[in-house]
């Protein structure tokens, strides 16, 4: 069981990524939902549960096995630092990363076997 942070939870893409985890009753054992300060606070549904959305912070990552990026370049930049340092695997859905060497660009109906490469950030 893994666990799951979403980072962008309340957009659009961030809401389908929930959406998907719920659908697929993905093995997580924990899932953190993160957005901007407008939305710290907020609840959302998950499983029959209410998750607080949550603020970002250096030490959010360290607990979390994966997260899911879906609120911009910007942000993908400023907190990849800290989610290695937590040993965190970013997932990430802008292209901050995606022509870095050593970042695989990941489509899974086409090179699912590229996810084997990373080491620490996957574009998306």
């Amino acid at each position: 069981m893994l666990k799951v942070g979403i980072v962008g939870a309340t957009g659009a893409v961030g809401t389908e990524m929930l959406r998907v985890l719920e659908e697929r009753n993905f093995p997580l054992s924990e899932l953190h939902l993160y957005a901007s300060e407008r939305s710290v606070g907020k609840q959302i549904s998950f499983r029959g549960s209410q998750i607080s959305i949550e603020s970002l912070t250096e030490h959010s990552f360290n607990n979390l096995d994966i997260a899911l990026f879906s609120a911009g370049s910007e942000i993908t930049k400023k907190w990849r630092s800290a989610a290695e340092k937590g040993g965190c695997i970013i997932i990430d859905n802008s292209s901050a990363f995606r022509m870095e060497p050593g970042v695989p660009l990941v489509i899974t109906e086409i090179n699912p076997d590229d996810l084997l490469g990373h080491h620490g950030m996957i574009a998306v």
